[in-house]
């Protein structure tokens, strides 16, 4: 072997372990930078507050935004479970407009937005205005279609979808309260707690450009199936009030880590080398206003 060769070899061998050394160094940074994200955003639960069960009591005979006034008061207090402080973090790879490989990690609710306390919580679904409320006042985002898929590819717990018949009920509470049951059941099977991240057992209410034109719309996409494909493509069908039993809401913390480094989301969102790593659709200018914009 020539000196040449022996040198390029040893080159190598150091960019392997400078790049392993530099993937594990932006995994753990990932990883502390989402559970340092949750206590400053989301207000705490207080001593006292009603669980889900009784929440849902208040909200039985009602429907629509009448409905999500309640459950976003209940929110924006602070009575959501605990476990839904825990950001969970999500990383997707890809290349950027240099070609360069580039992990973005984005940190995420571990599971759909819910009312009331670890031992009686309800996923509540809500209209787009109510939703993007929540999401602003507490500084988060909605997930773009393709973040929901890396969140379902990189989920702990799988659940299958579980449709119920479409009727004129979809949109009542009896109708999301049955659903919930349904989905717990199926999350307690799969782990004892909860808190881990869990995927599949709801369409996301989500951010896309289609929202600039759409006005007065509500984005659906997800509920995937145990082969990882989704029963809903993305759909601008539905006026922006609607909500069903079918729908879900997972939030996505401002900052994301880009290589290890913490950046805005609304930056990377907007950046034409960065974006198309985390929306299918390329850029999302201003994604901080449009997210105001789907409640004001």
């Amino acid at each position: 072997m020539n000196k040449l060769s022996s040198l390029g070899r040893v080159a190598s061998f150091v960019a392997v372990v400078l790049s392993v050394t530099i993937s594990a160094n932006a995994s753990h940074a990932a990883t502390a930078g989402c559970k340092d994200a949750v206590s400053h955003s989301l207000p705490k639960r207080k001593l006292g507050a009603a669980g889900g069960s009784e929440v849902m009591q208040q909200v039985l005979n009602i429907s629509g935004p009448e409905r999500d006034a309640v459950i976003e008061r209940q929110i924006l207090r602070g009575n959501m479970p605990a476990f839904q402080r825990q950001l969970t973090p999500v990383t997707l790879s890809g290349k950027n407009a240099k070609g360069e490989i580039t992990d973005i990690t984005i940190c995420v609710t571990p599971e759909y937005l819910s009312v009331g306390s670890n031992d009686d919580y309800v996923r509540v679904p809500l209209g787009l205005p109510a939703a993007a409320r929540i999401a602003d006042s507490m500084g988060f985002f909605l997930p773009t279609p393709r973040m929901v898929d890396a969140i379902y590819d990189q989920a702990e717990i799988h659940l299958a979808p579980s449709p119920m018949k479409p009727t004129r009920q979809m949109s009542s509470t009896d109708y999301l309260l049955r659903h919930n049951v349904t989905v717990e059941k199926a999350r307690t099977r799969a782990a004892r707690t909860p808190g881990r991240l869990t995927a599949g057992q709801k369409k996301d209410i989500v951010l896309t450009r289609r929202l600039l034109k759409a006005h007065g719309r509500v984005a659906i996409y997800g509920w995937h199936r145990s082969n990882g494909r989704p029963i809903q493509p993305l759909s601008t069908v539905h006026g922006a009030q609607y909500a069903d039993y079918s729908h879900g809401v997972r939030l996505v913390a401002p900052t994301a880590i880009v290589n290890g480094k913490p950046q805005p989301l609304a930056k990377v969102l907007a950046d034409r080398d960065l974006a198309g790593i985390i929306s299918s659709e390329g850029p999302i200018a201003n994604p901080d206003r449009l997210m105001a914009s789907l409640y004001r």
